[in-house]
C-alpha cells in the first residue's frame, strides 16, 4: 500500500481481481503477502484467482465476502494462528446460510522455532501450501 491508503473500520481491499477468478483466497499480515506470491505462482498455470486482504476481521466486510463467494469456485481462508477465532471462522458465518465452500489454511498444532519460510511451510499456510489447496480444489470440480 501507498501512503496515501485509506483503511475503514469494517473493510477490506480487493488486490487481484479477474472475470476468470475459479477461489478466491482471503488474508490478512504475513498470510496476504504468501496469498499475493500463490496468485503469481498460480497465473502462471493459467489459474486466476482472487485475493482479499481482509484487514478488519470485526466487523467484517460482508459484502466483499458475499460477492467474492457468488464469482467464484470457493473461499480459502489463510491465517497464521489456530483456526478458532479468526478469518476461517468470521468468513464462514458470513456464508453460513449460502452454498458456499469455504477452505481454511491455519495454523494446527504448537509452534516452534524456525525461520519464517520454514514456519509458513511447516504449518501448511504458505504460497506453495495455498496454490495446492487451489490447485485441488479447482480440479475437484
Amino acid at each position: 500500500y501507498n501512503k496515501s491508503q485509506k483503511f475503514f473500520v469494517g473493510g477490506s481491499n480487493v488486490l487481484k481481481k479477474s472475470n476468470r477468478d475459479k477461489v478466491t483466497i482471503v488474508g490478512a499480515g504475513i498470510t496476504l503477502h504468501e496469498a499475493l506470491s500463490a496468485h503469481d505462482i498460480l497465473i502462471k498455470d493459467g489459474i486466476a484467482v482472487r485475493v482479499i486482504d481482509l484487514y478488519s476481521i470485526k466487523p467484517i466486510d460482508e459484502k466483499t465476502i458475499k460477492t467474492a463467494a457468488r464469482e467464484t469456485q470457493a473461499i480459502i481462508t489463510v491465517e497464521d494462528h489456530f483456526y478458532e477465532g479468526g478469518i476461517g471462522e468470521a468468513v464462514r458465518a458470513v456464508l453460513s446460510s449460502s452454498s458456499a465452500k469455504v477452505y481454511s489454511l491455519a495454523v494446527g498444532k504448537i509452534p516452534k522455532s524456525g525461520k519464517p519460510a520454514e514456519l509458513l511451510s511447516d504449518e501448511g499456510i504458505s504460497r506453495d501450501a495455498i496454490a495446492r489447496t487451489v490447485r485441488r480444489i479447482v480440479k475437484i470440480r
